[in-house]
């Protein structure tokens, strides 16, 4: 199953932090899979949306070192502690907190909307930004198009305006910042030409500062 999540984020950068504490505040394992999601609700201004998925993903070898994300699925009913308790001590410390998971839905109506919207396109694998997924950490420095598909879930690179896909010995600058997304049930890395004959991912670091949501840490927030 998908628990999708929606605080009423501004900007992908709040979504980020929404993502990292809901998996500490929760106890995720490893493989955690947290996208981001552009939605609308029917009563609110488009935001950003979040998925959780959790699950060991099991690795096709036809499929290019990509790890079956498209059937990976959730036990959050065996997380540790109370699922719902959790949340709400979440809830209660970000303020407005909506949660969608199968039918269930929890916080204010227009979030759990929200939330449930992004629980849709990820269970579709249409759209989500992957934020958390298995190999991220070792997507730093550069490395070829082959190592980035062989250390993480990610099925292909795109080169934006280019029809083939590059060789797999091209370098990829990855700038420590390496966001693919769900195209059509596959895990796709957008990129674009970089100086030296490399590419980089087209989504670039964002300077900006963003100041990070308040956490949960043993029932109090910090």
């Amino acid at each position: 199953m998908i628990l999708g999540l929606d605080a009423g984020s501004r900007t992908v950068a709040e979504a980020e932090h929404l993502l990292h504490d809901v998996v500490e505040v929760l106890g995720l394992p490893p493989g955690t899979v947290g996208c981001t999601h552009f939605v609308r609700t029917a009563t609110g201004l488009p935001h950003v949306a979040c998925s959780l998925t959790t699950g060991e993903p099991a690795r096709e070898a036809t499929s290019g070192g990509a790890a079956g994300l498209g059937t990976l699925t959730a036990d959050l009913g065996s997380l540790p502690g109370d699922l719902g308790t959790a949340l709400g001590d979440l809830g209660t410390a970000l303020g407005d907190l909506g949660t969608a998971l199968g039918d269930a839905r929890t916080g204010p109506a227009d979030l759990a909307e929200g939330a449930a919207l992004a629980a849709a396109e990820r269970a579709s694998g249409s759209g989500g930004r992957l934020v958390l997924y298995p190999g991220r950490a070792e997507l730093t420095g550069t490395l070829t198009v082959a190592d980035v598909l062989a250390r993480s879930v990610i099925d292909r690179i795109v080169v934006l305006g280019e029809p083939e896909a590059p060789s797999p010995d091209t370098p990829v600058a990855t700038n420590d910042h390496v966001r693919p997304q769900w195209r059509d049930g596959q895990v796709v890395l957008l990129a674009m030409p970089a100086s030296g004959e490399r590419l980089m991912p087209a989504e670039v670091p964002d300077p900006t500062p963003c100041l990070r949501r308040p956490r949960v840490t043993g029932g109090e927030v910090t």
